[in-house]
Formats: C-alpha cells, sequence, structure tokens
C-alpha cells in the first residue's frame, strides 16, 4: 500500500457585517456577526465526528473566532500562523466594492484583472501574497505527513489553494464558490495537491460567497 496522504479541511471564516456589505476587510479585524457566530457553531457540529491532529488559523479575529469553535469539541490547542491571513488590500481596505468601481475603476479593473504585479498601496500584490500561503503549505505537508489537519484562513487564502490544487491559472478570474463557513477538503499525494470536495455547506442556512479581488 501506499504512504497515506494528508488531508486538510480548510474552512473559511464565518460572516462578518462587512462581508454583508460588500465591504473589503483584508487585513482589518474584523469580527464575527450574530449569523457568522452560528455558522461558526454549526461548522463545528459537522466536523465533530472527525479526527484532526492539529487546528491552525490566521490570527485575523473572524478566522480565529471560527476556529476557536471548531477546535472545542477536538480538545487541540489553537495553532495561530499570520501567513493564514486574507490578502493584505491595504489603502482599499473599508471601502465598498461598489465605491470603488464608481469612484476608482482603474483601480477596480486592476483589481478584476488580476494583474500580477499590482499591489494596493500599503498592499500585497498577488505573487507575494501568493508566496506566503505556499510556504505554509509547504510546511503543513513537512509537519503533517499521513495526518489530517484542519485550518480556517479566508476567501483570498483558499481560492489561492484551490487554483494550486486544480492547476488553474493564478492571474485569471475565480469560478468557484468560496462560501461562509462552508467546508473545503484537500488532500496531498504524489507530491502535489489535489481537491476531494468544495463548498459543502448542507449544514448551513445561508453562506454568502466571497468575492474574491
Amino acid at each position: 500500500m501506499g504512504e497515506k496522504p494528508l488531508r486538510l479541511c480548510l474552512v473559511r471564516h464565518g460572516e462578518t457585517d462587512w462581508n454583508r456589505a460588500q465591504r473589503l476587510q483584508g487585513w482589518t479585524d474584523v469580527p464575527l456577526n450574530a449569523e457568522g457566530q452560528a455558522q461558526a457553531a454549526a461548522a463545528a457540529q459537522e466536523l465533530a465526528s472527525e479526527r484532526f491532529d492539529a487546528i491552525y488559523s490566521s490570527t485575523l479575529q473572524r478566522a480565529r473566532a471560527t476556529a476557536e469553535a471548531l477546535a472545542r469539541p477536538h480538545g487541540l490547542p489553537l495553532r495561530l500562523d499570520e501567513r493564514l491571513r486574507e490578502r493584505h488590500l491595504g489603502d482599499l481596505q473599508g471601502l465598498l466594492r461598489a465605491d470603488i468601481q464608481a469612484r476608482h475603476p482603474e483601480v477596480n479593473t486592476l483589481l478584476q484583472q488580476r494583474r500580477p504585479g499590482y499591489a494596493p498601496p500599503g498592499g500585497e500584490n498577488l505573487p507575494q501574497f501568493r508566496a506566503r500561503v505556499q510556504a505554509w503549505l509547504a510546511d503543513l505537508v513537512r509537519a503533517h505527513a499521513g495526518q489530517q489537519v484542519l485550518a480556517v484562513s479566508h476567501g483570498g487564502v483558499l481560492d489561492l489553494v484551490h487554483r494550486l490544487a486544480t492547476g488553474g491559472d493564478f492571474d485569471a478570474p475565480r469560478r468557484v464558490t468560496l462560501g461562509n463557513a462552508a467546508l473545503n477538503w484537500f488532500v496531498w499525494r504524489q507530491e502535489r495537491w489535489w481537491v476531494e470536495a468544495m463548498g459543502l455547506d448542507d449544514h448551513l442556512e445561508q453562506s454568502l460567497d466571497e468575492r474574491t479581488v
């Protein structure tokens, strides 16, 4: 028999008021709203029967609060990692998507076209963002061979991992739904990541898609 694969359940954080308003969050430390807290509790119940060897989270509180709920049934310590943070959007953080489209159409075009070299003032470009996420994944593979790991992060991070696992173009528009508190399973085998399941959300009454930039 071959070596047991590493399985990763990657969950996007629960809903925030900024998600609902379509306000760019990035590294802004926005808390879960009541719906987000209920989503985290539902996801925790859905995953309670799974066995995990480690649980990771972004340091931002919307992810951390979600991860704390998910970790509770398993009695495992939460491992916080800044590399799981959302893409840093610099001066665009806090702006409504509609306002960017109306007032800064050139910036909106750069974001939607995913220009690799473009970084919002004070923020990250896509290669910088991708490099830190891939560094976390590489460490995960080294530390957890043959194990099952749970991680809570953000839509942009989940989008990057999905592209990596499907061989997708990192600069193309996103084509996958990334709902709040949905479950997404990836597996590391044959020296690469594969998608096992995306967007599992039967445990949720509602879940907003992440309109990744």
